[in-house]
């Protein structure tokens, strides 16, 4: 993949020119841990006159073959070789395991020395090193110092998991918090991060499959808590804000965020064509829609015209009773992306986040919570993250029902799908499912940009086309007087569903329509429908300005109110291929104008879901408390018939 006009090349001959420095660095060196407490692991008894190296030992020019570290020092070469046990060879995966160790290290120093000559860090140094440097410098250079070693650590970290990702297997370890993160200087923080991936190897890795990710597990805790102190560092910016591209890798690096290799996930789930969703007419057709949408993502820009022009849908939330076809939708929508990733040649990424990612341990689940959002937003791929259940995996803040694990991944997507630092780049989207949506946190459920009503059949023509679908052709019965699936004819569906909701169909917000109609006449201006919005903020305080943020997203969204044409899909030549700019000018070109009817609608749609979510929760809360009462009267009236 070629560079990007962000990007900058880090020359392979400036990364090659530190392995003789990191080949010393896991070799051995010497280190007395300042935070962190060796972890209690067994170490090898080493004896006057008996070697513990292997009797072979590789012969590639400039590597280091002896120690001159103090036996108690860290040897992570002869770490690594010794997890087999008394094998004298080297396997082909520790092997793997050093080179890209190696490989990390020297990438990391190639990138501090380059942030180094950017900061003026470099200037600095040698004033010290020629005893020049001022006194008035000397907070600054502290300062470089730390930023230089917070970036070579991280870097470190990265590359590490990077390069190691396609050896990881199927083995999970844990490894902890990573303590000894040292950043007094470059030198030194990467010590204490080798000093502590030794200990971890040596406590955790009893056979060799457990070598990779272990390693890579550490890699991962140490990027996370280098992140974190970077956020209270300062004269960061020259690593921060850059990006490096490591061409023989495919590695990029940007800033502190994991780098991720480009690779999808393999599908074992069964697809859904959409002749195979009977109803859910809107759920469907924006399904459909927001499948052909992620395909516009450009890889060399990092950015989709969807998201830029102001049609994308990065979040949304469906909700139904239970069997009206959810996971139908899913099926059918990562079928679709799936299908076009393939034409494309776009590596896919589909993620369901779980029940089973609810962890005992305090942090884990948060952690569990924010690898799942990495691994969709990477933009290296295109990614579809599902929270099937999100009523069960996310707590509701202020319910004493809600467990410590389920609050952290509240906290987690909150923060993910609309923090401070959300960037849309429209390579990804995200589908919450519930069947109880009124359980979900209300400023989670706020955060879901567009909402899927996803109600199952609902005419007789509906009840007869999923019948015969599911019925399949081993029969003989007849279909009778129906046109199987004419009724499923989208275009005409759709038209049919979004003129149902030029009037609420919830009462309670039926009610505030007609007062507010009643009052003002007919709502075809910005001032009137600001009226209406203020009436139903009354009639509902849950009502704020994020909902009218997700109503004119929803209103630009329905300005994109066309397909990409198939043929797109079938023949990327077309359009997935062309530049980005131009990309941006063909779906202008199919752009709609909005309407009042248009604002009409998407207010009702999204304020009957918030009206439904309102009943339900207040009339669960209202049965929940007539239960209660009932069973203190008759625990009372037990108490006291045997008292008596």
């Amino acid at each position: 993949m070629s560079l990007t006009a962000d990007q900058m090349e880090l020359r392979e001959e400036d990364v090659r020119k530190h392995y003789d420095a990191a080949v010393a660095l896991l070799d051995g060196f010497d280190h007395t841990p300042r935070i962190a407490k060796g972890k209690n692991a067994p170490t090898p008894e080493r004896s006057a006159g008996l070697g513990t190296r292997r009797r072979f030992r590789s012969t590639t020019p400039g590597l280091v073959t002896r120690s001159t570290a103090r036996p108690e020092g860290v040897h992570l070469v002869e770490r690594v070789e010794s997890v087999d046990g008394d094998d004298p060879l080297i396997s082909p995966l520790q092997a793997n395991a050093l080179h890209d160790l190696r490989r990390a290290v020297a990438i990391a120093l190639a990138i501090g020395e380059t942030f180094s000559e950017a900061s003026g860090l470099g200037d600095l140094k040698r004033d010290n090193l020629a005893g020049s440097l001022g006194a008035d410098r000397k907070v600054e250079f502290s300062e470089l110092l730390t930023a230089e070693a917070l970036a070579v650590l991280h870097v470190f970290a990265n590359a590490t998991a990077f390069l190691l990702a396609p050896h990881v297997g199927e083995v999970s370890i844990e490894v902890g918090e990573v303590q000894e993160v040292l950043t007094d200087n470059a030198q030194l923080a990467l010590h204490g991060a080798l000093w502590e991936l030794d200990q971890d190897i040596a406590a955790l890795v009893s056979e060799e499959v457990r070598l990779v990710p272990c390693i890579c597990a550490f890699a991962e805790q140490l990027m996370e808590k280098v992140a974190l102190r970077a956020q209270t560092a300062g004269r960061l910016a020259a690593f921060a804000n850059a990006s490096w591209r490591v061409e023989a890798d495919d590695l990029t690096i940007n800033g502190f965020s994991p780098a991720r290799a480009a690779k999808g996930s393999t599908l074992t789930m069964t697809f859904k064509k959409p002749n195979e969703v009977v109803g859910n007419h809107i759920a469907k057709y924006q399904a459909m829609r927001l499948s052909k949408m992620l395909m516009a993502y450009d890889f060399d820009r990092k950015l989709n015209p969807f998201a830029e022009l102001g049609g994308f849908i990065f979040t949304f939330m469906g909700d139904g009773k239970p069997g009206t076809g959810k996971t139908t939708l899913i099926q059918m929508m990562a079928g679709l992306i799936n299908e076009y990733c393939q034409v494309a040649g776009y590596p896919f990424r589909y993620q369901n986040l779980s029940t089973d990612n609810i962890d005992s341990y305090q942090g884990k689940s948060g952690q569990n919570a924010k690898a799942f959002i990495n691994n969709i937003i990477d933009p290296m791929v295109i990614g579809f993250g599902t929270i099937d259940d999100i009523d069960q995996l996310a707590g509701k803040r202020g319910d004493r029902q809600s467990s410590a694990g389920q609050l952290e991944i509240t906290a987690v997507l909150m923060e993910s799908f609309a923090g401070a630092n959300t960037v849309v780049r429209g390579s990804c989207t995200f589908g919450m499912f519930s069947n109880y949506p009124e359980n979900v946190d209300d400023a989670l459920r706020q955060r879901a940009g567009a909402r899927f009503l996803v109600d199952g059949p609902q005419t007789r023509e509906d009840y007869i086309d999923i019948l015969a679908l599911l019925m399949g052709k081993n029969h003989d019965i007849p279909l009778g007087d129906h046109e199987l699936f004419e009724a499923q004819a989208i275009q005409k569906a759709v038209a049919a569903s979004f003129e149902s909701h030029s009037r609420p169909h919830e009462e309670g917000l039926l009610n505030v329509f007609d007062r507010v109609h009643d009052q003002i006449g007919e709502l075809d201006t910005i001032a009137k429908l600001g009226t209406y919005l203020k009436a139903i903020q009354q009639a509902d305080e849950r009502f704020t300005g994020r909902a009218i943020k997700n109503i004119t997203d929803a209103v630009k969204v329905r300005a994109m109110d066309f397909e990409l044409p198939d043929e797109w899909m079938e023949d990327p030549e077309l359009f997935l291929f062309q530049p980005y700019e131009r990309k941006k000018d063909m779906i202008s070109a199919l752009r709609v104008p909005i309407t009042v009817e248009m604002v009409i609608q998407e207010i009702n749609r999204y304020a009957d879901s918030e009206f439904r979510y309102a009943d339900k929760s207040d009339e669960v809360a209202i049965e929940a408390m007539v239960r209660d009462f009932g069973r203190q009267e008759e625990a009372k009236r037990r108490y006291l018939e045997g008292k008596g």
